[in-house]
């Protein structure tokens, strides 16, 4: 199968060298001329993936028409936050018969739409798949074992996704619920954030638990008022997801946060990350959904005070500790309410 993937950065080139060895004709696109003729003279992307050769057989453009020519699969691996610019920069090269399969993880702050939302509408005759999961580019690059979920509304389209991945390091299952699957993969990139300040101010793993346990409790919540299905922040692009990018000093989300709560702002420590770090934008469009919704998730509001409202990270521990009581959830009324489970008198 023809496969243009449109982004190289990490994840676009690992995902690149990937498909190469399934066997497909793999053409990788960049944004920019320049990196497009060094990853072209150099065959390595030596600012994130140094030592990874990138095979002769792939095909590197800056040419959005030759990435795009005759391919039956576009893999979207463009930072959110530019996914729609992007789209709209070369959606006159692509064809109904097209599978657009996003790898990005993030929300449309101005829109408070999910990535596969965005490409659904500007591609409405297309079918939309998303893959996501614990898969550092770093090492998917290096075969090491690997496991994801291929999520879309169509079963054809997921089970597509999922034949053109998946091998021997690399597994794939899928999943039908998009929306649940889309969203654990962005909202984790907050917790990692938060996860990291903690780190960062010299906490130690009893709170790195509380953190990752609550945040993935606020990610479902939001996940379930939005229509996404409780089981699926229990998979990979739940839980498994959040447990790497918390723990992992490969997460740029991560490695920001311990250096915002070593005293760094925001800005300061997305430069020294030099890469782009999600969950700073993400923040955003949560804030956001917590408004709409009327829910609660205090770990991802103060993350969001933090980066946007000055909220000094040693107030943190007073705003998320000092709550008022509570019943440990997912929530006491949702467990009733799913399960039958009651308080015993």
């Amino acid at each position: 199968m023809r496969v243009a993937v449109m982004g190289s950065g990490s994840g676009g080139t690992a995902l690149s060298i990937l498909l190469n060895e399934n066997g497909h004709e793999v053409r990788l696109w960049s944004y920019s001329a320049e990196e497009c003729e060094t990853l072209q003279r150099e065959r390595e992307h030596k600012s994130f993936l140094p030592g990874v050769k990138i095979p002769e057989e792939i095909r590197i453009t800056n040419r959005e028409e030759e990435a795009l020519l005759g391919a039956e699969a576009v893999v979207l691996a463009t930072p959110s936050r530019y996914m729609r610019s992007t789209i709209e920069r070369f959606r006159a090269y692509l064809h109904p018969s097209m599978l657009l399969i996003n790898v990005a993880k993030g929300l449309e702050a101005d829109t408070l739409k999910t990535l596969a939302q965005v490409i659904e509408e500007l591609c409405p005759e297309n079918a939309v798949a998303v893959l996501s999961g614990p898969s550092h580019a770093e090492e998917v690059s290096r075969r090491i074992p690997t496991s994801v979920v291929a999520a879309s509304r169509s079963r054809k389209a997921a089970e597509q996704t999922q034949n053109l991945f998946m091998n021997e390091y690399f597994r794939v299952y899928t999943n039908p619920d998009l929306i649940g699957v889309e969203l654990g993969g962005a909202l984790k990139n907050v917790i990692a954030l938060a996860c990291g300040i903690s780190d960062g101010m010299g906490y130690g793993d009893n709170t790195k638990a509380a953190l990752m346990t609550r945040g993935i409790a606020e990610m479902a919540r939001l996940g379930m008022a939005m229509g996404a299905d409780f089981h699926t922040f229990n998979g990979l692009s739940g839980v498994g997801d959040l447990i790497v990018t918390c723990t992992s000093m490969h997460s740029r989300n991560r490695r920001a946060g311990i250096l915002i709560g070593q005293g760094k702002t925001m800005e300061e420590a997305i430069d020294e990350v030099k890469m782009v770090v999600e969950g700073a934008y993400t923040a955003q469009a949560a804030k956001a959904f917590i408004e709409r919704y009327g829910i609660e998730m205090p770990i991802t509001e103060c993350v969001y005070r933090i980066l946007y409202e000055g909220l000094p990270v040693q107030a943190v521990k007073g705003e998320l500790m000092e709550r008022k009581r509570k019943s440990e959830e997912l929530s006491a009324d949702l467990l009733v309410q799913r399960y039958g489970l009651q308080w015993k008198n």
